[in-house]
């Protein structure tokens, strides 16, 4: 296992719209993930039936026992993740602000915290923030490519991340990344690897591999969207660096 848990160098100025982004997703897992999870749906919200439906519910038996085990936020997420099947542009990017759990969430903002700050500083607090969004954004249909007809909400930040990786990746090949390496009995150490062999580890290993192992179906977790983030990254880093010389 590889845990990154920093990197240095790091800017000298404040991210202020990286930690925007880090509240933000916070603020909605503790005022709607949390107390949702723990409620019931409304019996009446009309939405309530096309779930059932979208889940394979069919006569009262399937839709009473599969009702038993639905939560308020699954309709929630059912509402206001981003569907293949049913796109919507309101849910491309309310999407990207809700997680399925705190390990989903806490894994995201660590590597937003790490990564976001150097990309910030790069393309300033404006750029940054409108970046961040089409880039979530682009990895979300990116993904529904191959799922086109899927009523499975995507949700999460990772494909936005994914674009702060692969800027990361192409303007600091020269940073390195505190790592905690677990391979156990052999090894447990931190060590201060290369940005682009962190990186390029989460992007093929991590990610490319599976998703060709899968044939770019969803397995759980969106592999096609963190290739697609990381492809939009790659492309406005390039573009930018190309349009600057």
């Amino acid at each position: 296992m590889f845990l990154p848990y920093g990197d240095t160098p790091n800017p000298p100025a404040t991210p202020l719209v990286n930690y925007l982004f880090i509240g933000a997703n916070i603020a909605v897992f503790l005022f709607f993930t949390l107390p949702l999870s723990f409620s019931r749906p409304d019996l009446n919200d009309p939405l309530l039936i096309e779930y059932l439906q979208a889940l394979g519910a069919r006569g009262y038996l399937p839709a009473r026992q599969i009702l038993e085990h639905v939560s308020a936020y699954d309709l929630f997420v059912f509402r206001y993740g981003f569907r293949p099947g049913s796109p919507a542009v309101a849910t491309l990017f309310t999407s990207m602000f809700l997680h399925g759990s705190w390990l989903h969430l806490a894994g995201n903002m660590l590597f937003l915290w790490i990564f976001g700050d150097n990309v910030e500083h790069r393309l300033g607090r404006a750029g940054y923030l409108v970046f961040y969004l089409v880039a979530g954004a682009a990895a979300t249909l990116f993904f529904s490519l191959f799922v086109a007809g899927s009523q499975i909400p995507l949700v999460g930040a990772s494909g936005a991340i994914s674009g702060v990786l692969g800027c990361y990746f192409l303007w600091f090949p020269r940073n390195r990344v505190k790592t905690f390496v677990f391979l156990f009995p052999i090894l447990m150490n931190t060590f201060y690897l290369p940005a682009r062999l962190v990186l390029g580890f989460y992007l093929v290993i991590d990610n490319l591999i599976p998703f060709l192992i899968n044939s770019g179906q969803a397995a759980g977790v969106a592999h096609g969207a963190h290739i697609g983030g990381f492809a939009a990254g790659l492309l406005v880093a390039f573009v930018m660096d190309r349009w600057r010389r």
